[in-house]
């Protein structure tokens, strides 16, 4: 994926995104201070350069019965990387997976049901040939949960626009 750029308005149609995601092109028009089609057009034009990734529901997996997280790194065989992707992928505890430099090949986000559930998912992440070692630390708080809109603030050069900030993920 090549590098983006981003302006303010690109910015503020983001932030307003984040903030109100039902929100319609119309309004957010309306709210913008800009025509509709342009509004549709930066739509367009966010999603086509993949900085808008999707519009779906934010599911959160503790809600829905996986209370638990942890992050998994693994050493794996060498040879063994697309194996052991395929392998993961399968298991759907397993969040994200990243290749990783330093100690380890691999690190994945898992999620569980409980710390005794925690062991079934690691047991079956480890329990492919492909994986030699494994080391897993549980997550206790997430007091930064992910979050992306103050790099688009600062992108975009809205942080430099106002101070502080507005909605959420700030």
């Amino acid at each position: 994926m090549r590098e983006w750029s981003i302006d303010r308005l690109d910015g503020r149609l983001l932030e307003l995104l984040d903030r109100e995601p039902r929100i319609g092109v119309l309004e957010a028009s309306r709210r913008l201070g800009v025509a509709r089609g342009t509004v549709q057009a930066r739509l367009d034009r966010l999603r086509g350069a993949g900085v808008i990734r999707g519009l779906g529901p934010d599911v959160d997996p503790a809600a829905i019965g996986y209370p638990v997280t942890a992050f998994a790194t693994l050493e794996i065989r060498q040879g063994q990387g697309p194996r052991v992707r395929d392998h993961l992928r399968a298991v759907p505890e397993v969040l994200e997976l990243h290749t990783i430099t330093g100690q380890g090949d691999m690190l994945c986000r898992l999620v569980a049901r409980s710390t005794a559930d925690l062991q079934r998912v690691i047991d079956r992440v480890v329990g492919f040939e492909g994986i030699l070692r494994s080391s897993t630390a549980i997550v206790m708080e997430n007091p930064v949960p992910l979050r992306v809109m103050p790099l688009v603030r600062r992108a975009s050069g809205l942080d430099e626009e106002e101070p502080g900030g507005t909605g959420k993920g700030e």
